[in-house]
């Protein structure tokens, strides 16, 4: 590599975190932070990366976006024979990583994946896109196929299949919510003393908040 990784460093000055700062609940936490990335225009603010475990217990890692937050936890939407969904059916436990540069703060996630009631699949994959609809049909994600052809058959199929009328919800696809165990928020300061703060959810309800170390 041309560029010695030890000089590529970002240095943190933008703001610090308290913990007078902190809302008692780490949703509302959540939603304070979120509304901040909104205003200062973050690139895809929503976006969060899913890790989940395989039966090896190897762990694998992709994006997907935040549709849904409420006190359930944090809701996003998939293919349901995917390999995050295959891995999930044998480990229900995950994290989610959200990473907002603008603002030099993350948030980190881990607690576990449940399927969320069918009708609220079908109420949501409704307000998609008829484009995102078709892809939905058409891509058998996560399985192998012989090329690109392969796929643009398969949506060409599925807009015949529905060129007159709504397009109806797969069976194969819907939501899953996050129900958080732990929520972590860091804010980047300088010379890397960072703050975090854990938010650990209690037994009999409520939710613990401890610094940790940077």
């Amino acid at each position: 590599m041309s560029t010695a990784l030890a000089d590529l460093r970002r240095k943190y000055s933008l703001a610090g975190l308290r913990r007078a700062d902190l809302s008692p609940d780490p949703i509302q936490q959540f939603e304070s932070w979120f509304d901040d990335a909104i205003r200062a225009q973050v690139l895809e603010p929503s976006a969060m990366s899913l890790a989940t475990v395989g039966p090896q217990g190897q762990p694998s890692a992709r994006i997907v976006m935040l549709k849904g937050l409420d006190a359930r936890g944090f809701v996003f939407f998939t293919n349901y024979d995917s390999r995050k969904s295959r891995e999930l059916a044998e480990n229900s436990r995950a994290a989610l990583l959200i990473y907002w540069r603008e603002l030099e703060r993350q948030v980190a996630i881990g607690g576990g994946a449940a399927k969320i009631p069918r009708e609220e699949s079908e109420a949501y994959f409704q307000k998609r896109s008829e484009a995102s609809q078709w892809s939905a049909w058409a891509s058998r994600q996560s399985q192998v196929v012989a090329g690109r052809a392969e796929l643009e058959r398969a949506l060409a199929g599925v807009k015949k299949k529905y060129s007159t009328g709504p397009v109806a919800c797969p069976p194969f696809w819907g939501g899953y919510v996050i129900a958080p165990v732990t929520i972590e928020f860091w804010q980047g300061r300088p010379d890397r003393m960072h703050d975090r703060f854990c938010y650990t959810r209690l037994p009999a309800g409520g939710w613990k908040i401890e610094r940790l170390s940077p």
